[in-house]
């Protein structure tokens, strides 16, 4: 390991004390030294002179920037800051290096911080302990496992020449229900002919060694057991692989334990089955390489397996069948750098699956090989001092090596002020405390800015009597505690809200407003009043002096309608309003404003044509030959009305009207620009042309119109006309020519003509 200052991959750690800070103001400390435990952001201030009348001690303890407000010299506030140095620094060789650093560190203040690199040796020793269920149903896989030794160590030797394996085997608690305790079953637990070994919790049956051909003869005379449940007790045998270290031949080398099993787990608690209540003690307990106690304590929970296996620097690779894969993931997840392998039906890939669970076991940092570094940016804080303030020691080491970093840390629970401190000063009453950091501690049953009251003596009436302002009833104003005939005022819940005063009867935050603000935010409040900042006056602070926000556009004052109070414009003629006073809802515009001035000075003429020098003498008339000539707005640095009015005979005049420099300024055409008089004769005979043409175009209507219904009535004529059919018997015109007469009958005799 190599320690600096820089960083790169961070791992946080927080070394966790009992306790919680708080805001400084709210803290009440009485010392420095429990001032700066409070938080990073507090300081104190020793400054002799630096409380008013009626703030208590507490009061020089506050955050640093509200102690600089308040007028304490930096140089006199108290805010010591931790560091780290490395003290020993030694490579141990494999590329890892032993490194003690110092750290010295306030509580509930900055964390110190610093690197660590790490690099992965090449050739680091291993040492691998197999462990394997032999229940029946793991018959077909010990076969294979038999030449597991030579095999395994021939891989391994890619990857260190150091290299050692050792064998152990587990079945289940000796008791019922776990096992059948029937003597025949006790022999063989195996049904049928089947020839089984008696059942056995767990066996180490090969301590660590670099000799394979020892590992395949002893492995090769191992015999399959039997139990009833399926869940198997795994969990005893890794306890006492992990605490066994003598017995398994443990080196300070990489650790690995392969777990290969084709059931589930028994853990705490499943042992009250068989009766047995008592935890795990988490001990050894083997004898001839036989677990003796699996009948007296319960199975490990998997928080202690944790713990224990994380104390050996064990990795563990669980090599376990598809059936099992799921349970055994989340159980991974629970024990730091351990691996899951998918395990073949009878452990034919156990090679495959150890060396690439190994590797990655051995890369938790993604794209690190043998030989890289990897930095890591510890950092550590403290939340309180811890008792007597002695100091602590932290051990930072990666899981499966046993080089470690060590901490040593050194807890800033005082000032430095306070080692020049004054026990029995004169200061403080007749010697009844420690003068330090500018304000005196007191000795056992001693209160008071200055010690000068002991405990007993708080609530005297003598001494209340001093706390009364104007000989009334109020104590401190009810605003602070009599202390010794002394008001100390109380603490409010904002810690920027202040009681002061002899009897505590000012304060900070019971001035005037203005907007919801106090003094209008433009001065602060002491006693009740507010001390204005410059440019501002009024009780609330809330009248600006400035008049910039008064300015015209033409530069003036309110346009010279108005005085500037309080920041906003006040007119003096009624008529006028607006921001600046420029606003005139009655007056009329500019231009018609001065339009007769203009054309009575300018061409003589006008209604003010009598009155002009009367009347119009208030402006510099300026006269310009054409509208080019006069002053265009983008060229000035001055409002400026462009004007056009008509006369009484309908001619126009140009004019501009501004005022510079309170001068007022009119530019005018010199020129009337009048409209010619009408062309009789275009408009006569346009007239008359208009005349004819419209009568012209009336008669061809007409005449048109007279075509259209006589050839309609002509039509019709001549369908009536073929339609007809009559002779002159029938013809209803037809008169005949013979005309018959009777004369009158005279005697009934009738005479013919």
């Amino acid at each position: 390991f190599n320690c600096s200052t820089s960083s790169f991959m961070v791992l946080r750690l927080c070394w966790l004390m009992v306790g919680e800070g708080s805001i400084c103001i709210k803290a009440n400390a009485q010392s420095c030294g429990e001032c700066i435990q409070v938080a990073e952001t507090c300081g104190w201030c020793s400054d002799q002179n630096f409380l008013t009348v009626g703030e208590s001690k507490s009061a020089r303890c506050d955050d640093l920037e509200s102690l600089k407000k308040r007028s304490c010299a930096v140089a006199q506030i108290e805010n010591p800051r931790g560091s780290i140095v490395v003290d020993k620094d030694t490579s141990l060789g494999f590329n890892v290096r032993f490194v003690i650093c110092k750290s010295a560190i306030r509580p509930e203040g900055e964390p110190q911080t610093f690197e660590l690199k790490f690099k992965r040796a090449e050739d680091y020793p291993i040492d691998l302990y197999y462990l394997m269920d032999l229940s029946y149903s793991m018959k077909d896989d010990l076969e294979n496992v038999k030449n597991l030794g030579t095999d395994l160590m021939r891989e391994m030797q890619e990857i260190t020449s150091d290299f050692r394996i050792g064998f152990g085997s587990f079945v289940e608690k000796t008791v019922m229900p776990y096992i059948s305790t029937t003597p025949a079953r006790l022999l063989n637990p195996c049904t049928g002919s089947q020839n089984c070994t008696s059942p056995f919790s767990y066996k180490n049956v090969l301590n660590l060694t670099n000799n394979g051909d020892d590992f395949n003869q002893l492995v090769s005379q191992q015999q399959i057991s039997g139990n009833l449940d399926s869940p198997e007790g795994g969990f005893d045998a890794i306890m006492q692989v992990a605490v066994c270290e003598g017995h398994i031949g443990w080196r300070n080398v990489t650790r690995l334990l392969v777990f290969s099993t084709d059931a589930g787990f028994h853990f705490a608690g499943d042992g009250k089955l068989g009766g047995i209540v008592l935890p795990n003690d988490g001990k050894c307990h083997l004898e001839n390489n036989m677990y003796t106690m699996s009948h007296y304590y319960d199975y490990p929970s998997i928080a202690h397996l944790v713990q224990k296996l994380s104390d050996h620097n064990i990795q563990t690779i669980f090599a376990v069948t598809e059936e099992f894969q799921p349970v055994y993931k989340e159980l991974k997840n629970l024990i730091p750098k351990s691996a899951v392998g998918t395990l073949s039906s009878n452990s034919s890939n156990v090679i495959k699956l150890i060396i690439d669970a190994y590797n990655l076991t051995s890369e938790k940092c993604s794209n690190i090989s043998i030989g890289d570094e990897v930095s890591f940016k510890i950092s550590i804080e403290s939340q309180k001092c811890p008792l007597h303030s002695q100091p602590e020691v932290i051990k930072i080491k990666p899981l499966g090596f046993t080089e470690e970093v060590e901490v040593v840390l050194n807890f800033i629970c005082n000032c430095q002020c306070a080692a020049k401190g004054e026990p029995k000063s004169e200061k403080c009453h007749e010697g009844n405390g420690t003068f330090e950091c500018g304000a005196c501690k007191c000795n056992e049953g001693r209160i008071g800015r200055l010690c000068e009251c002991s405990k007993d003596e708080v609530r005297t009436e003598d001494l209340d009597a001093n706390c009364r302002k104007d000989n009334g009833t109020d104590i401190c104003s009810n605003n602070g505690d009599c202390v010794c005939g002394t008001c100390e005022c109380k603490k409010r819940e904002n810690p920027a809200e202040v009681y002061s005063g002899k009897y505590c009867d000012c304060d900070n935050f019971n001035c005037d407003r203005s907007n919801n603000r106090l003094c209008g935010g433009h001065g602060r409040c002491e006693c009740r009043k507010c001390i204005c900042d410059a440019n501002y006056t009024g009780s609330a602070c809330d009248c600006s002096l400035e008049t910039s926000t008064c300015l015209a556009k033409n530069g003036q004052i309110c346009n010279g309608r108005g005085t500037c109070e309080c920041g906003i414009c006040k007119c003096t003629n009624p008529k006028f309003q607006g921001p600046t006073c420029e606003i005139c809802p009655t007056c009329p515009g500019v231009c018609a404003e001065h339009k007769d001035c203009v054309q009575c000075r300018a061409f003589e003429a006008g209604e003010k044509k009598d009155t002009c020098e009367r009347d119009c003498s208030y402006f510099v008339l300026i006269k310009v030959k054409d509208r080019d000539r006069l002053p265009q707005p983008t060229d000035q640095s001055f409002p400026l009305t462009h004007c056009k009015e008509r006369d009484a005979n309908d001619c126009w005049f140009y004019y501009t009207y501004a005022i510079r420099n309170d001068t007022k300024e009119v530019y005018v055409v010199e020129n009337l620009e009048c409209p010619a008089g009408p062309d009789i004769i275009p408009i006569v005979a346009g007239v008359v042309a208009g005349i004819v043409l419209i009568g012209l175009a009336l008669l061809l209507i007409w005449k048109l119109l007279m075509i259209i219904h006589d050839r309609r009535e002509f039509a019709k004529f001549e369908k009536e006309k073929m339609n007809a059919k009559w002779d002159t018997q029938g013809n209803p015109i037809y008169k005949s020519p013979i005309n018959q007469f009777q004369n009158p009958s005279y005697g009934n005799k009738s005479t013919a003509l």
